[in-house]
């Protein structure tokens, strides 16, 4: 059985584990509500987007986003999707973009696994990593040794540390033996995708950060370490790619979440935008989950 959430639930969620985000110091409570993209167009020189939610739901383009990723390269701005999406490997993110008739190219597209693989190597080159995987996924995929997490318990005992792609093909009997096997013996966990829901086209999806949190609230001394919106190795590629000319308060991230998208915006410095209709916050008052958090945006639009 799959857990499901509503986007109430999903956000309690959130409410409960934001002591493990990264410390968010300034204190705001402005908000400027904006139409679209268009009418802050001048004031940043880099658009960072989210993309469930702001550019697509599930397998579905939102309308006039692909016209306004061109509107802004008329204008000079350098654009970047920036997706927590960990269940494709490079080569699938690029063609799921092309699918859905967005004109990227491979630089403009950093995904959370993308980041995570890049520090895989650091940790330890001898490890051999249990990877929680969608069922297409082939260990070769990875430039280190690497075992599917399915349904045999040998396989977590054996393994060094553990990595969290996706949960396309997660179940609660394989949370089970992941928990069992760390209850027995501390390794580190590393973690592709914070979301705990992602939004889809009638629902709320559930995501790894909805397992790694699960497995935190068990076992105290767990060694965790995430890659993906809010946690700060995603934001350090982006600006790495965009270079030093462009300071961090000209840099804008568009997103549907407050708990990832926002707050990680806000802890890097960058401008956040708060987009309402599509994703996260669709059918509800945005207002009401900003004061209940305190998280506040810079700016909030229903569609970009």
């Amino acid at each position: 059985m799959i857990p499901t959430l509503s986007s109430e639930q999903a956000f309690e969620r959130y409410e409960a584990v934001k002591h493990r985000f990264p410390i968010l110091s300034a204190y705001k409570t402005t908000i400027e509500p904006i139409k679209d993209l268009s009418e802050i167009e001048d004031r940043f020189d880099a658009f960072v987007f989210d993309a469930f939610g702001v550019l697509n739901v599930g397998e579905t383009p939102i309308k006039g986003a692909r016209e306004r990723i061109e509107a802004l390269r008329v204008a000079n701005k350098q654009v970047f999707v920036l997706t927590n999406a960990a269940s494709y490997c490079f080569d699938q993110v690029v063609a799921k973009f092309k699918r859905l008739g967005f004109n990227f190219n491979d630089c403009e597209l950093v995904s959370s696994r993308v980041v995570c693989e890049m520090h895989l190597p650091s940790v330890d080159s001898s490890f051999v990593w249990g990877v929680a995987a969608p069922s297409s996924f082939r260990p070769e995929e990875l430039s280190v040794k690497a075992k599917p997490l399915l349904d045999d318990q040998p396989v977590y005992d054996e393994a060094d540390g553990f990595l969290i792609l996706s949960s396309e093909s997660w179940t609660l009997e394989r949370q089970a033996l992941l928990f069992e096997s760390l209850s027995q013996n501390n390794r580190p966990v590393i973690v592709a995708n914070p979301d705990i829901v992602a939004p889809r086209e009638e629902d709320m999806s559930v995501e790894p950060g909805y397992y790694a949190h699960d497995l935190m609230d068990r076992l105290p001394g767990l060694s965790v370490a995430f890659h993906g919106k809010p946690f700060g190795t995603v934001y350090d590629e982006i600006e790495r790619r965009l270079g030093s000319s462009i300071p961090r308060h000209r840099i804008a991230m568009m997103g549907d979440s407050l708990h990832t998208d926002i707050w990680g915006a806000r802890v890097r410095g960058w401008g956040s935008v708060l987009v309402t209709e599509h994703g996260f916050l669709r059918g509800q008052n945005p207002m009401d989950a900003i004061l209940k958090s305190g998280i506040y945006p810079d700016f909030m639009t229903p569609s970009i």
